[in-house]
């Protein structure tokens, strides 16, 4: 088996949805705590935990972000409710469908082309007397995120084209808050402007099933009951999976990192001062120098913005990577880690001396970036 490998804690996971669970209780007033709806998109974040069944059925529904990943559960055996929550292509309608995905809608064009495919499934489907397929949509609101959704003020039209297809459900409405870890006024002009489309979209329909505005800064930061929404779902992203959604998010609630990246020493030597180290001589030896080698690189993930800069740890040790980060493995320089040896373990990250924050701060990124290109190369391995 290759060294290489991300460990996953399925404990901290648990833990996790336990944590949420307990601030939403602590953060909720006279009003029911939401549920929470696991994003498992891009892998589940590059962890893959979106393969273990036994805690998805803890929930009544998850999120994804295309009709692939939809699908993928479902041959996983995953029963549950799916949402799309990006309005996915037209192309995608047939996938979605077949595998009974709720959608996210925000265009009055796919709309019209859902129907369209449903009632040609429907004429297909009464030949065969089984009951005509029906699709579950959730309604976006744009309060300010400036990517997808309806304008707010045309909620009540947008419904009403919907509802001109009998086969068509809404079950949802939702918006994204696109700065809750840092704009308190933005939010809250954006938390307003959704309220009201919510309470027309609730003149039209009487209860939605769903009604969720608040991701992971959301739910740290503001209250599902502010602007009297009641807001029913949150959206679990970063936080479910133990990592900063925010700088000293762990003040407001204890989460534990559910992953560690993790190689080892394949090749250990000795060079002379004055040696170079990879390619394009980027790095030149002061001294004499032990050099490891570590069997992973850009094609597994482990950004080339750390060659020369990053460090890994090994034997509980710092150590510098040296020299640009290759396709398939970096070097490091272990002269000041006595006992060092072939086969010692690498850790790219270990969630206590060195952070994914801090690999993520090195590449000039966020620490979001780094878990969801972990390449499919590395073996995700599950701990309890």
């Amino acid at each position: 088996m290759r060294p290489t490998m991300m460990e996953v804690s399925l404990g901290a996971l648990k833990h996790n949805i336990h944590e949420i669970e307990k601030y939403m209780s602590l953060n909720r007033k006279d009003t029911e705590i939401p549920k929470i709806m696991p994003v498992v998109k891009a892998n589940a974040y590059g962890t893959y935990l979106h393969l273990h069944n036994e805690i998805l059925e803890h929930f009544d529904i998850v999120a994804v972000a295309v009709a692939s990943e939809g699908a993928a559960l479902r041959e996983n055996g995953f029963s549950k409710e799916i949402l799309v929550l990006n309005q996915p292509d037209e192309s995608e309608i047939e996938e979605l469908l077949q595998n009974h995905i709720t959608i996210g809608v925000s265009d009055v064009s796919f709309v019209k082309r859902l129907g369209e495919t449903l009632e040609m499934w429907k004429k297909s489907t009464v030949k065969e007397g089984v009951e005509p397929a029906k699709a579950r949509v959730h309604i976006e609101i744009d309060t300010g995120m400036g990517r997808t959704g309806i304008r707010p003020e045309d909620t009540v039209k947008f419904i009403q084209k919907i509802q001109e297809n009998s086969h068509i459900l809404i079950e949802g409405i939702y918006t994204h808050l696109s700065s809750a870890d840092y704009d308190e006024d933005y939010t809250n002009e954006q938390l307003e402007k959704f309220a009201r489309a919510v309470q027309d979209a609730r003149g039209l329909l009487g209860e939605i099933k769903y009604v969720h505005c608040s991701a992971s800064n959301g739910i740290l930061n503001y209250s599902n009951d502010q602007h009297h929404l009641y807001c029913n779902l949150v959206r679990a992203g970063i936080i479910l999976y133990g990592y900063e959604s925010f700088d000293n998010m762990y003040e407001k609630i204890d989460l534990k990192p559910v992953c560690r990246l993790k190689s080892k020493i394949t090749f250990l030597k000795e060079v002379e001062a004055d040696t170079s180290i990879g390619y394009s001589r980027k790095f030149i030896t002061q001294r004499k120098t032990r050099v490891a080698t570590v069997p992973i690189g850009y094609a597994d993930g482990l950004r080339r913005m750390l060659s020369n800069k990053g460090e890994v740890l090994i034997c509980g040790k710092r150590a510098p990577i040296i020299g640009n980060v290759c396709m398939d493995s970096f070097m490091v320089d272990v002269t000041e880690i006595p006992g060092v040896s072939l086969g010692d373990d690498v850790y790219i990250w270990d969630n206590d001396k060195i952070t994914l924050e801090e690999v993520a701060k090195n590449c000039g990124t966020i620490n979001y970036e780094i878990m969801c290109t972990i390449s499919d190369r590395v073996e995700r391995v599950y701990v309890n």
